[in-house]
């Protein structure tokens, strides 16, 4: 607004007050969940709720009436990810992506949980497999990060799927666990190069000779070591 306007002194804070009373006023009476219903019927969204005590809506799961086709044409890789505490209702939104053979990506839905516990996950994996025309074409490979509740959903849902890992969440994790366990910070930098040569091997022949070398240059920190074998 102050690049269109430079006398304009209005706050991001007035910004955001402003656009809650405007989408109040288009609510209406509704609840958020009312409207959000409306919304998915008036635009024909698919999309699938779970009740709970007879009338409130516990887990609801949506997508765009296009998905269906992109994801039967394109199945072979997903990955679903569980993002937490970003919205005022504090749920998890999980969110499922597909991967298409040009390497660009699709949101294929998302569901509101209302806990983490493997019966809501499995229900939205569920209707996740709905979309999918015919039971041998399912999902190849779904990659997601170490959600032992989403892992153990998958092997319910999808007992033949591939789930991979995803590496950003790895990395992440070992970043964490090598700086409370590697106390010399002039290392930090050496066993990372010799743990992304385990983790960019090229090959299965080569890997066991890359994962003694990390072993190897890592020998002063058995429990870094363990993490990584076990972990």
């Amino acid at each position: 607004m102050k690049e269109h306007n430079v006398n304009s002194f209005a706050t991001i804070k007035q910004i955001y007050n402003a656009r809650s009373v405007y989408r109040s006023s288009i609510r209406g009476s509704d609840t958020e969940m009312q409207h959000l219903m409306k919304l998915l019927e008036r635009d024909q969204y698919i999309h699938w709720h779970k009740l709970k005590d007879e009338d409130m809506v516990c887990d609801i799961f949506w997508c765009h009436p296009d998905v269906m086709k992109l994801c039967n044409a394109c199945n072979l890789v997903f990955l679903i990810d569980s993002t937490y505490k970003t919205s005022r209702y504090r749920l998890s939104l999980l969110d499922f992506v597909g991967v298409t053979p040009t390497k660009m990506t699709f949101f294929a839905g998302f569901a509101y949980l209302e806990g983490e516990h493997v019966n809501n996950v499995v229900w939205a994996l569920e209707r996740f497999r709905d979309f999918f025309l015919r039971r041998d074409a399912l999902p190849g490979v779904i990659v997601t990060n170490r959600d032992l509740t989403l892992m153990n959903a998958m092997k319910i849902v999808f007992p033949e799927c591939t789930n991979l890992l995803c590496r950003f969440h790895i990395n992440k994790n070992v970043k964490t666990k090598y700086k409370s366990l590697i106390g010399q910070k002039n290392a930090w930098e050496y066993v990372m190069d010799v743990w992304g040569s385990l983790v960019d091997c090229p090959s299965e022949h080569q890997f066991d000779d890359c994962l003694k070398k990390f072993e190897i240059a890592c020998s002063p920190w058995p429990m870094f070591i363990d993490y990584v074998n076990e972990t």
